[in-house]
């Protein structure tokens, strides 16, 4: 029995270094540097065609716009406060029920105050009405950082945060800032009638229209009031030159404020944004507009 075991050892080390023949693990010196010629040569050339392929592909890539911009198609709509699946419950009165929302809001116009929009190098005013594009130049020319147009927070009027610190949640008149997602080098085109949209048309302006999404929320969304540049989106935003050349862009906003919904009930609110190259799909709920819920619950 010992001296089985002792074969089997003695064969375990010869297969490791075989010193009669030179071999370890069974290859000679010889077939070792073979084996590791072969493998350099065979992961260099992968290599090479990964990095070839790499590189023949950054060739179609431009520095200054995304080759697909199909995330969310153009254009998305979206809103702040954001919430889980679009519902905003809150009870009117309690601070503690929409504290979170505030912040929210809070933080995100935080860079729409006046304090941060002071340097002349990065902003310019483009004028306090709708107007035409701002066109800044050709995107492929590097021709340096791009200014961009200023956006004064106290045109949202009530639902700037600045003279109701509880955006109009305090009193039960929620307000939402709704904007456009960004996508470079478009240029939204105002609708051409109003016949679909029932809103009035300017020729320099994205009009926005919110309703009572269900038939039964009929004469429960009250009225609602719009502000910010004639309550729409400003063509003089557009186009956007992308974080590159543009990093100090702002887009532009509407506040949102429903003077007198129903309370103690849940109503399915649509916003809808229009324009003569906005498409809408059933599939992307933010596509073009969207539909929040919102309850608002007495205090007791």
């Amino acid at each position: 029995m010992p001296a089985a075991n002792n074969d089997g050892e003695g064969g375990w080390k010869t297969f490791v270094w075989n010193s009669e023949r030179k071999e370890f693990l069974g290859r000679t010196g010889g077939s070792w540097f073979k084996i590791f010629v072969f493998y350099v040569i065979f992961y260099g050339c992968l290599a090479g065609i990964f990095i070839g392929t790499i590189q023949a592909m950054m060739l179609t890539l431009s520095s200054y716009k995304p080759k697909y911009q199909d995330r969310v198609a153009p254009p998305g709509l979206s809103h702040t406060p954001r919430s889980e699946k679009g519902e905003i419950a809150f009870v009117v009165g309690d601070e503690n029920s929409y504290k979170s929302i505030i912040k929210s809001m809070d933080d995100f116009l935080a860079s729409y105050n006046q304090e941060n929009q002071t340097d002349e190098m990065k902003f310019e005013d483009c004028g306090a009405t709708p107007g035409d594009y701002k066109d800044r130049g050709d995107l492929e020319r590097d021709t340096g950082i791009r200014k961009a147009c200023r956006f004064q927070r106290t045109w949202l009027n009530k639902c700037s945060g600045l003279t109701d610190k509880s955006y109009g949640f305090n009193e039960g008149k929620p307000c939402l800032i709704v904007k456009l997602n960004r996508i470079v080098n478009y240029r939204p085109r105002a609708p051409k009638s109003s016949d679909d949209s029932q809103v009035s048309v300017n020729p320099f302006l994205l009009p926005i229209k919110c309703k009572n999404k269900r038939q039964e929320d009929e004469g429960k969304v009250g009225p609602v009031d719009y502000f910010g540049l004639d309550g729409g989106f400003p063509l003089q935003y557009y186009p956007y030159y992308g974080k590159l050349l543009q990093p100090h862009y702002l887009q532009p906003l509407v506040g949102i404020q429903f003077t007198n919904l129903t309370r103690d009930e849940e109503l399915r609110i649509e916003c809808t944004v229009f324009g003569d190259n906005i498409e809408y799909s059933e599939k992307d709920r933010y596509q073009g507009r969207f539909d929040v819920k919102f309850t608002l619950k007495t205090k007791s």
